[in-house]
């Protein structure tokens, strides 16, 4: 059993209201703040500045000009200043950013250090240059369960002010260690309107996981309402922009994400297992977007996968990422290349609470000496070859043989509980 030490960082953001005294001192440091941060951004994008450069280049004078600001504001606007200019400058190197010098829009005051803020009695407690101010915030449930189950609150604060309101962003560290089994692997591919996910146990296939995400309808769904809503009308008017802002597509479709990579989590941890994706960089995606209609460029840009890895990095797992060249063309039994899949569709009926209801599933399949292959599963299925056998070698089976393996058809909403089970690797297609 190997073990491997990994930090998780959380971020909880909280809606805080302060009082009048409060907000004009807070609107007063954001200026200071806002004039600062130009100039070292500005800076630091020039010459490529670290922190400690900036401290020493701006602090006398920020402290000659500012005298009444504390000084771990100035400290905090070195590391916003330096994660802006790092960001501008990997946006221009991508051709996104066409022009000289980042524009400072948004401002978030950074509190570098926790000596000049604490959270204590319902509020955060800040100091100014007016004096201790506080904050207050409603019962939050998921700051709660941070603080008090082995987290460590950091010593960064990062405040935004809108209108009235205050929004605090707290960062939350954790320590974990991460036990797992080089032969014990969690493989996963993600596709359009499913993530196929397979479970090696001792290098021996085990069990292969289907969860039928839907993203991929949804991302044709909203882009269908979005062309209704601004059909013949200006994306600046009034209207326009309140049925735009009411579309929820981020939130469901992170939900979804969210609920798979818990599965995904919930495997690995269960058999101390390897989790190993399929690497599809920013690169990848837009070689695939060169020469299609707009439409299917459209969908390959929203397409999950990136999001899905970072989700996953996210969790007390081990993550290794594999190319996915060839994955899905290859017979993992033999090693031959599949030639052409069929499009084949079925349909069963699940229960819910009180109704019936019909799920479809759309698989790819094709035959390959005697057996029908999916082509999903086959891709999750060579991810995890490539990673337990970098020789190329064919997957090793059980004693019951490829037989003995069937495909568990799951709902992200439900779990890992099978809506249907599906037999692919067999001379014709069954499920039950």
């Amino acid at each position: 059993m190997e073990k491997l030490s990994k930090t998780l960082t959380r971020t909880v953001v909280l809606e805080c209201y302060a009082n009048r005294y409060a907000r004009r001192a807070l609107r007063e440091i954001e200026g200071a703040y806002r004039e600062m941060l130009v100039e070292m951004v500005e800076y630091a994008v020039k010459y490529r500045a670290s922190q400690e450069t900036l401290h020493k280049v701006f602090y006398e004078e920020f402290r000659v000009r500012y005298p009444w600001l504390p000084t771990r504001v100035i400290k905090g606007a070195y590391r916003d200043a330096v994660r802006r200019a790092k960001s501008f400058r990997e946006r221009r190197k991508k051709g996104k950013v066409y022009k000289d010098m980042p524009e400072v829009r948004r401002v978030t005051i950074t509190y570098s250090d926790s000596q000049d803020w604490r959270l204590e009695g319902g509020a955060i407690k800040i100091r100014t240059h007016r004096g201790w101010v506080e904050l207050h915030y409603r019962n939050h449930r998921q700051l709660h369960r941070y603080l008090y189950s082995g987290w460590r609150l950091a010593s960064e604060l990062r405040l935004k002010i809108l209108g009235r309101k205050v929004i605090a962003y707290l960062t939350f560290t954790r320590e974990f260690e991460v036990g797992y089994d080089l032969r014990n692997v969690v493989s996963v591919d993600v596709n359009e309107n499913n993530v196929t996910v397979t479970l090696f146990k001792g290098g021996v296939l085990a069990d292969v996981y289907r969860v039928e995400t839907g993203l991929g309808g949804t991302v044709i769904a909203y882009s269908e309402r979005r062309e209704r809503i601004t059909q013949g009308r200006s994306t600046k008017t009034r209207e326009v922009k309140r049925k735009l802002r009411r579309l929820r597509e981020r939130e469901r479709k992170l939900d979804v994400l969210r609920k798979t990579a818990k599965l995904i989590e919930s495997l690995a941890v269960e058999n101390s297992a390897t989790v190993v994706v399929g690497n599809i960089d920013e690169k990848a995606k837009g070689r695939m977007e060169e020469g299609v209609s707009s439409r299917l460029r459209h969908r390959i840009h929203q397409w999950s996968v990136r999001k899905l890895i970072e989700l996953l990095d996210e969790k007390p797992v081990y993550v290794i990422k594999v190319s996915e060249r060839g994955t899905s063309s290859r017979d993992p039994f033999t090693g031959r290349r599949i030639g052409r899949f069929e499009p084949l569709v079925i349909r069963t009926a699940v229960k819910g609470l009180g109704r019936v209801k019909v799920v479809k599933a759309v698989l790819r399949v094709a035959r390959v000496g005697g057996r029908v292959l999916e082509r999903h599963v086959v891709g999750a299925v060579n991810i995890g070859l490539k990673y337990l056998n970098p020789d190329g070698s064919p997957v090793a089976l059980g004693s019951t043989g490829a037989h003995g393996v069937w495909v568990k058809l799951v709902s992200p909403h439900r779990g890992p509980t099978p809506l249907t089970e599906i037999q692919v690797f067999t001379d014709t297609i069954k499920y039950r």
